[in-house]
């Protein structure tokens, strides 16, 4: 019995999948729709890819200037530099 209940949502759900292949509008409509998903997707990674390449050359600058400063700290405490 449970298997008759199976098979009648299969069927519906593959004439819903079928129907948009029949006409051309409803595929033209999903075509659009794919390449601006794709399009927001390509914008969204573009923009998190800028976001993380300034904050790796924002510590680029904050690693350059610690090291500044613990020379400056090294050169009043009378250390010398050892590289």
């Amino acid at each position: 019995m449970a298997d008759s209940n199976i098979e009648p949502s299969t069927n519906d759900v593959e004439s819903n999948y079928s129907t948009p292949a029949n006409d051309p509008k409803n595929m033209q409509e999903v075509t659009q729709y794919v390449q601006s998903l794709l399009q927001n997707m390509q914008d969204k990674f573009q923009s998190m890819s800028d976001q993380i390449i300034n904050r790796i050359d924002e510590m680029g600058t904050r690693v350059d200037e610690l090291e500044k400063n613990i020379t400056d700290l090294m050169t009043q405490a009378g250390v010398e530099n050892e590289k």
